[in-house]
């Protein structure tokens, strides 16, 4: 495949490894990201020497989420005080091609394993969520963080989690914005084992995957077609739904405030304004 910015894709005896790399701390996601990851699985998915997909994080953390200093600008227009129409439309638009960068990630025909290391925040549980099996490090940690950030988490994990993890999970990890450790990740079903290191889960959702391959690669896509069918209209509504909720609600002082207080490195105060 080609040279990518944001991630490295390696594919041997059936099984690509999907890498993410940055170029933000900690495989922030900024606009490489957003731009590659439709790219590079819509071309697994055409490819038919690839049965099963691996998809980790480089370094110590999977993601940090979205990389609000490379991606800060996209909010800009929408949270001028007479941001009106023309605006809000334009974010409405990157807030659906976010979700279908992500969505690219379910929709791929083969089987996607998450391999989950250290930190995975806000826009890398969006991530995970999408693929068909997570495993985690004892090391792993997870934040549905958008509200400590005065947002509607709208790229897939509000829409997609329920069927993880319950209802009652989803509700408390989205109305606290809490963190979790791994035991408590896969007491909840958000990952199905827990593994030593980063190593080890990595070898583990590469031996699962080889294992997946193993099987007629077209039954295998079609288990999966069929258990999308399930699901798949009901993401796909409510992915449009807090789209176009967030383009009309979410520009407030309260974003403002809590983006100015990212950067400043202080605890944000709102006021629900």
């Amino acid at each position: 495949m080609t040279d990518w910015q944001a991630f490295t894709v390696e594919i041997a005896d059936h099984v690509a490894q999907v890498t993410l790399i940055g170029p933000g701390k900690g495989n922030a996601m900024g606009p490489d990201f957003w731009r590659e990851l439709p790219e590079i699985f819509r071309a697994l998915d055409a490819d038919p020497q690839v049965r099963a997909v691996v998809l980790t994080g480089s370094g110590k953390h999977f993601s940090f989420g979205l990389d609000l200093a490379a991606m800060g600008g996209m909010l800009a227009p929408v949270l001028a005080d007479d941001a009106k129409a023309a605006p809000r439309t334009e974010f409405l638009k990157v807030i659906r091609s976010m979700q279908d960068s992500v969505t690219s990630v379910a929709e791929c025909a083969k089987p996607v394993i998450a391999a989950v290391s250290g930190w995975c925040i806000g826009g890398g549980l969006d991530l995970i969520a999408a693929a068909d099996i997570r495993l985690a490090s004892a090391d792993a940690k997870f934040s549905l963080r958008e509200a400590k950030v005065a947002i509607v988490a709208d790229i897939g994990s509000l829409q997609r989690l329920p069927g993880i993890i319950g209802e009652g999970n989803l509700r408390e990890l989205a109305y606290t914005a809490k963190d979790i450790d791994a035991v408590r990740a896969e007491r909840i079903g958000l990952v199905n084992e827990v593994f030593d290191d980063q190593e080890a889960v990595v070898a583990a959702a590469h031996a699962m995957a080889r294992e997946i391959a193993e099987n007629p690669p077209l039954v295998v896509q079609g288990i999966k077609d069929v258990l999308e069918q399930r699901t798949s209209p009901a993401v796909a509504e409510g992915l449009r739904y807090v789209s176009t909720w967030n383009a009309a609600f979410l520009p407030s002082k309260d974003l403002t405030e809590a983006i100015t207080a990212v950067f400043q490195k202080r605890a944000p105060e709102f006021k629900g304004e």
